[in-house]
């Protein structure tokens, strides 16, 4: 007999869970408060460069298995593209320099061992200190385990940490910082090949999906917000949206997979992230120059990670509360000549500030230190039927698009895995 789940949020986190239950025939509903699948991780159509664009300007690599198995399972890995080897161009705004990060393409972190490879005025010693984060725990600071200054920092780990924990990385999880090294930086170049959607996040993470559900006869309901939860004795006997109110049978289940604050309305008790960072994302309608990079990590300014797509440039700024109050013009302004001066297409001035978007998440991931990762909360609750995900909830990662798939995977196979009853 076919079993039913509730999928209550069709983020990432949700759809990656109601693929996985859809595939393993169970009947699954998708309740969406909005009216647009995707969360976080969605694309759409922007009056002002008259360009389809992101949310958000999200990298997934070569080594992040969850990401991958899920456009895998909804048919659009190739979707995915990047270098065919794990290399990262760098430049410098204050100084001029530019360089190549070269990971190669082994299983071991070898390219430490090669001065044209590594990050340039650097040396293996360098390396050998950031050993202290593979073992950290998760409440000690990264500034207490390893040093935050010096070449290497400036060049590579501030930006790799800074974007990985979207908080300034040595107030940040030690714990949370030794995860990202240890799925990139020391699984070697075979885990960091560089990969980002080019046609759009939704063309390839999220509307492939929401067909798939589809097709297997699942339904998604959009503008449907779960108001409260009907309890029967130590489960979720009912799910109450407004004037509409669904009865769950023994055997159903639900996956909540809701950002946090309406996770704890609808949970009282539950514990959960607090705080926020935010994150800035501008878009340019301009012609990349013919040799720019997919992705250029930029050091010494404002911007951190220039995106090279058709028709345009596009920057992301973490930990970016200093600028959500900025007046938009005088933000767009400013990083556009960082943008100008990154991608080589500054003359003696830069090109007028062409048509553009600025895209300000105030909340855009919960705040990467030891306090707060301390309250994020596992996939299980108190109730028998009831499962969590998200990538707010205890994943060992901080919230990534990798995060967020291994969390509705993992609340998955929680369901999965429930005895009958």
């Amino acid at each position: 007999m076919q079993k039913t789940v509730h999928i209550i949020g069709a983020g990432i986190s949700g759809l990656s869970a109601a693929v996985r239950l859809a595939n393993a025939n169970y009947r699954v509903h998708v309740h969406e408060a909005t009216q647009t699948a995707g969360g976080r991780c969605r694309s759409y159509f922007d009056a002002a460069t008259n360009l389809m664009i992101d949310n958000g300007n999200h990298l997934l690599l070569s080594g992040n298995r969850h990401a991958l198995a899920y456009a895998r399972s909804i048919g659009t890995e190739a979707g995915l593209v990047g270098p065919k080897r794990a290399q990262f161009p760098f430049v410098d705004l204050t100084s001029g320099k530019r360089w190549q990060l070269d990971l190669g393409d082994s299983k071991l972190p070898l390219w430490v061992f090669d001065a044209a490879r590594r990050v340039p005025d650097t040396g293996l010693l360098d390396y050998l200190a950031l050993m202290p984060l593979i073992w950290a725990g998760t409440d000690k600071l990264v500034g207490n385990a390893i040093p935050c200054d010096g070449t290497l920092y400036q060049r590579l780990v501030q930006p790799l940490l800074l974007a990985a924990l979207n908080v300034d990385p040595p107030e940040g999880s030690a714990g949370l910082a030794g995860a990202i090294v240890r799925e990139t930086l020391l699984a070697g170049g075979q885990a960091c090949r560089p990969l980002i959607a080019r046609d759009g996040l939704s063309s390839v993470l999220i509307e492939p999906a929401v067909k798939l559900l589809q097709e297997k006869g699942a339904t998604i309901q959009f503008g449907h917000e779960l108001r409260e939860f009907v309890m029967t004795g130590d489960k979720v006997g009912g799910l109450k949206f407004g004037d509409d109110t669904i009865a769950l049978g023994a055997d159903d289940a639900v996956v909540l997979a809701v950002p946090p604050r309406p996770a704890a309305s609808l949970l009282p008790g539950l514990k959960t992230p607090s705080k926020f960072r935010a994150i800035v994302n501008a878009h340019f309608r301009f012609d990349p120059p013919k040799d720019a990079p997919a992705i250029l990590g930029v050091v010494g300014g404002l911007v951190e990670w220039l995106f090279a797509f058709p028709q345009r440039l596009s920057v992301t700024i973490s930990n970016g509360d200093r600028l959500v109050d900025m007046p938009r013009e005088e933000l767009a302004q400013a990083i556009w000549r960082d943008v100008c001066k990154a991608a080589g297409v500054q003359g003696e001035l830069p090109p007028p500030l062409p048509p553009w978007q600025i895209v300000r998440e105030r909340r855009a991931t919960f705040e990467a230190t030891p306090e707060q990762n301390a309250l994020r909360p596992g996939p299980v609750t108190a109730l028998k039927n009831l499962f969590l995900a998200g990538d707010w909830t205890d994943t060992g990662l901080p919230a990534t698009i990798e995060g967020s798939v291994r969390s509705g995977d993992r609340a998955a196979d929680l369901v999965l895995a429930r005895p009958p009853g």
